[in-house]
């Protein structure tokens, strides 16, 4: 069966309820086994690969049986990313607790999210995010970033510094890593090969060794963890900065 041809700018959050399909709902599935067998399919094979012929076959039943609880593809994948963005620790946000941590804390549980599931990041930039989890994330971060004091646009810039920067390094780590995995290497070994033709093309390259990543075993993950951390701690001391201006 087909998807059904779908208006992009139509959401499963914001659809008028689906109307129920005639006769019972198939033995032994759920939507809620269907959405975490999507979420596993696609943390193993990407999008590309993810098809409802696949999903079916990896929950033994008919593709009409998963149709059942969704009208498409696109509808199971806004699922998918609101079940991975439910993946992250965020406690909830204390009267006491203060602006920068919690925003820290929100940074490191978005970039663990979008790095455990690569695919989230490109489909975060496709669908809205208007599932409970993601919903759960934004109402937080906007609850730490509006102890702040900034008001009007300062304010929604503030909240942008920080989750859209987390969103961009994350994306790029995903597409990387998708570069990897069609390599056939090790992601050092990669960087090493990569590296090494750059240098042949030009020579300068070499003048720029400071911000290269190393090219020993684990540097390149070290060498990210460290440069995510640091525009993290420049993004919030930016935001420090502007609120002690604008008092």
């Amino acid at each position: 069966m087909a998807d059904k041809p779908r208006d992009p700018a139509v959401s499963i959050w914001v659809a008028p309820p689906r109307e129920r399909r005639r006769g019972s709902a198939p033995a032994g599935l759920s939507r809620e086994r269907i959405v975490r067998t999507a979420v596993a399919l696609l943390d193993a094979d990407g999008v590309q690969a993810f098809s409802m012929r696949k999903l079916a076959a990896a929950l033994d039943v008919t593709p009409m049986s998963v149709y059942w609880y969704v009208d498409n593809k696109d509808e199971l994948l806004e699922l998918a990313l609101d079940e991975a963005f439910g993946d992250m620790r965020i406690p909830p946000l204390g009267d006491g607790d203060d602006w920068r941590a919690h925003l820290r804390l929100l940074a490191h549980e978005y970039r663990r999210c979008l790095h455990e599931h690569p695919w989230a990041a490109r489909l975060a930039g496709q669908f809205l995010a208007l599932g409970p989890n993601a919903l759960f994330f934004s109402t937080s971060a906007i609850g730490a970033i509006r102890r702040t004091g900034l008001t009007g646009e300062r304010l929604g810039g503030a909240l942008g510094l920080v989750l859209q920067f987390v969103y961009g390094f994350a994306l790029a780590e995903s597409q990387w890593q998708e570069r990897v995995r069609a390599s056939g290497l090790h992601e050092d070994e990669l960087n090493r090969v990569v590296r090494g033709v750059a240098e042949r093309a030009d020579a300068r390259f070499l003048d720029n060794a400071d911000l290269l990543p190393p090219t020993e075993d684990g540097g390149l993950r070290a060498s990210r963890d460290s440069q995510f951390e640091a525009g993290l701690d420049i993004a919030l001391a930016g935001i420090d900065a502007t609120v002690a201006a604008q008092r």
